[in-house]
């Protein structure tokens, strides 16, 4: 590669008058300051470098569209809250308010560089009240290094501690460090893009028939006017005598799955959930508010022929149509009780995936009031796409039929800049990989828990709904294997 102002290192002095400011307003507050310090760098895979810095025991969160050309990743906690109860969303902004009152900017040469300037990480649970105690109901945290890109614009951001008693040459040091190491790991090895597991020992399949008599039983519900719409998800578990590599199966998601975001979530203790959704839940960039109303879908067929033949039959299916529809309606309605002034296309479109096809209608609002990210957060989830309708009902009757605890399954995850820019996703198609051994007993033994779930309404087929889920499941389970 071409030496360019890209490969040099930010310029020292400047930077060490920044952390004198920031040790000065330190100890004149009376607590600790956040330096935030934003450099563009080459070309580098967030993945690389999450293999090359990332660790079991730091929170971790990463999110890309390959064809988008854009991704960001966040390594260890510079600051971080773990958050419990019904006013998570709440609370959370409330935390993200707190911490921005500490934080001190540096942008190289003022740059406007993608991707800059402090980011704050968020995932909550499905159930504000999680019976899952390896994720909180809420977590919140500013990354120690981010690492990003947006067409083909490369952002280092560090965030670091300064008090009055923190050496400022040392923790000057440590960060050129760091971005030296960052900066080569364009140069290291790259990871394997599949792993065959060859000490899988068994998996746990679905019970067909148990999810197809929840699924009459629904029916009936529905049929009895007890709610119109459920989304019942089913959970998988696949055993391996080593741990999963939870690179690698990132790097299988974003080649098999460029048309959705790849994610991973981790909470720094083993646990990373991950997976492959097609689902935002809202994106905000200059004061402008997108997301989607996804339901509805279909398989994609074995030619063109008979892709196209499956594609129109959704268009034209009364049943799926329905199902769109509801969440549609609920999205607008939630978004028009925040003041804002949703606007969408009168049909749904065709969103076609690798493996699957789905009803789609992007929807769009120009945000003329302040309302905060988290605000809208809450207002949507859980829409009618991973619960149904009417919301608070069907979400007694999800913890009736499901055997497993939901966790971050179908639950929001995403990011916050200092500006209120955003991007939130459901997330769905996705795995909880557990690379602590099950037991002190079970030295070498590693849990992976896939979740899949399909929409219940009139007109819904046991059968039917059985093979999307069995589909969905099969795509995970080849990227993780």
């Amino acid at each position: 590669m071409s030496t360019s102002h890209t490969d040099r290192l930010p310029n020292h002095k400047e930077l060490y008058q920044f952390l004198v400011a920031c040790q000065q307003a330190s100890l004149e507050k009376g607590c600790t300051q956040i330096a935030s310090i934003s450099v563009e760098i080459p070309t580098v895979d967030p993945l690389t470098v999450l293999q090359i810095i990332g660790g079991t025991q730091k929170f971790q969160f990463y999110l890309e569209k390959r064809s988008e050309n854009e991704a960001i990743l966040a390594v260890d906690a510079t600051i971080y809250a773990e958050l419990e109860g019904v006013n998570r969303f709440q609370h959370a902004k409330t935390v993200i308010y707190n911490y921005l009152k500490d934080i001190w900017i540096w942008t190289e040469r003022q740059k406007n560089i993608s991707f800059a300037r402090p980011h704050f990480f968020c995932f909550f649970t499905f159930f504000p009240l999680s019976k899952d105690s390896r994720f909180s109901s809420a977590t919140i945290f500013l990354p120690r290094w981010q690492v990003a890109c947006r067409k083909n614009r490369y952002t280092l951001v560090a965030n670091v501690k300064v008090d009055p008693q923190v050496n400022l040459k040392l923790l000057l040091k440590e960060i050129y460090n760091q971005i030296a190491e960052i900066k080569e790991s364009e140069h290291q090895p790259r990871f394997r893009t599949s792993i065959n597991y060859s000490q899988l020992i068994n998996s746990n399949s679905i019970n067909a028939e148990s999810f197809k008599s929840a699924v009459v039983s629904a029916l009936e519900s529905i049929q009895a006017n007890q709610f119109r719409k459920i989304v019942l998800a089913n959970a998988i578990d696949i055993f391996s005598h080593q741990p999963f590599n939870v690179v690698n199966s990132l790097d299988n998601l974003r080649q098999r799955h460029p048309d959705c975001y790849i994610f991973s979530a981790s909470n720094g203790k083993g646990q990373n959930f991950l997976g492959a959704s097609p689902e935002r839940l809202i994106s905000i960039r200059d004061r402008l508010l997108i997301t989607d109303a996804l339901a509805g879908s279909a398989p994609r067929g074995r030619t063109a022929a008979e892709d196209a033949d499956f594609g129109n039959r959704l268009l034209g299916s009364e049943k799926e149509q329905r199902e769109h529809q509801f969440v549609l309606d609920f999205i607008t309605q939630r978004l028009s009780e925040l003041g804002l002034i949703p606007q969408c296309l009168p049909a749904p479109q065709l969103l076609k995936l690798s493996n699957i096809q789905h009803l789609w209608t992007p929807i769009q609002a120009q945000l003329l009031t302040n309302v905060h990210p988290l605000d809208i957060v809450a207002q949507l989830h859980p829409t009618p796409a991973v619960a149904g309708v009417p919301t608070q009902i069907v979400q007694e009757q999800i913890r009736r039929y499901e055997t497993f605890d939901r966790s971050l399954y179908a639950a929001p995850l995403g990011w916050i800049d200092y500006q209120g820019n955003c991007e939130f996703i459901v997330g769905i198609r996705s795995a909880l990989i557990d690379n602590n051994p099950l037991s002190a007993t079970q030295d070498n033994t590693y849990r992976a828990r896939l979740y899949a779930g399909a929409g219940i309404v009139a007109g819904s087929k046991p059968d039917k709904e059985l093979a999307e889920i069995q589909l969905k499941l099969q795509a995970l389970l080849k990227a993780l294997l």
